[in-house]
This record gives C-alpha cells, structure tokens and sequence, in this order.
C-alpha cells in the first residue's frame, strides 16, 4: 500500500479537535512524498503507543492500534509495518534532536530539553520494540 504524499507529522499536536472530535490536519511543513505507512507509523506512534503510564495498559495500546490499522483499511500484508514504522521514526527522531543539540534553528529551546527529547525518544523506542509482539498480534499479523 503506498500513496503519493503524506503529512509526516500527523501527531495530535497537529489536529484540530471540535466538541472532541478530530476534524483536520494543519502544519503541512514537512509534507512530501511517501507511503501510506510512514503516516500510520507515526500516528500510531503519537495516537496509540506510549509508555507513559497515563496512555493506559499495553493492551489497550495494542487496542488502539488493531483499530487503526482498521480504519486505514491496511491489507494482511501490511499489518507488519505500522510498528515497523513506529521504531524507524522513532530512531530518526532520536537522530533528529541528537543532531540539534548544540544548534537547533528553530523557536529558542535549550539543549537540555532537547535532549529530554532524544531520551524520550529513545524509552519509547524501547517500550515500542518490548512490546512489539502483542502489537502484531493486535492489529492481525
């Protein structure tokens, strides 16, 4: 399954929410080419999979995202890679902020706070490839 562009930031940070709901996408800046899974990955990333306690159980994490990889319709040979996706964006947002430390050009952001980013990053890459079993088996793999 591919697609000819996707968002590459479809976190909710990025969403507009009326009476709850979700109703759109803004910040298009990195919007450019790519497959459909490089979005899921990350929505199921910032939507579904977290280690922070407060997400809920891992269960329902893995809930979440059998209900994700539904809605998006992915085929059986897809279902690997939204969490093949979560870990590589992970992994490129650690490389990311580990890059950015000393210089970051953007709003004013010290460089301990952006490594709390790349450690954040990193737990939960970590709580993500833990966890990676049940979330297969969770959305059908």
């Amino acid at each position: 399954m591919s697609s000819d562009h996707g968002h590459h930031d479809p976190g909710p940070n990025n969403t507009v929410f009326r009476n709850g709901l979700s109703v759109a996408f803004i910040d298009f800046d990195f919007a450019a080419p790519g497959g459909i899974l490089e979005d899921v990955g990350y929505m199921a990333w910032t939507w579904c999979v977290s280690s922070k306690p407060e997400r809920g159980s891992v269960e329902l994490q893995a809930a979440q995202l059998r209900v994700l990889a539904d809605a998006y319709g992915l085929a059986r040979q897809d279902r690997q890679g939204p969490v093949a996706a979560m870990i590589q964006r992970q992994s490129q947002n650690i490389a990311f902020w580990s890059e950015r430390i000393d210089a970051f050009e953007g709003p004013p952001t010290n460089a301990a706070e952006i490594q709390e980013r790349v450690d954040g990053s990193r737990r939960e890459m970590d709580f993500t490839k833990a966890h990676s079993e049940l979330f297969l088996e969770a959305i059908g793999v």
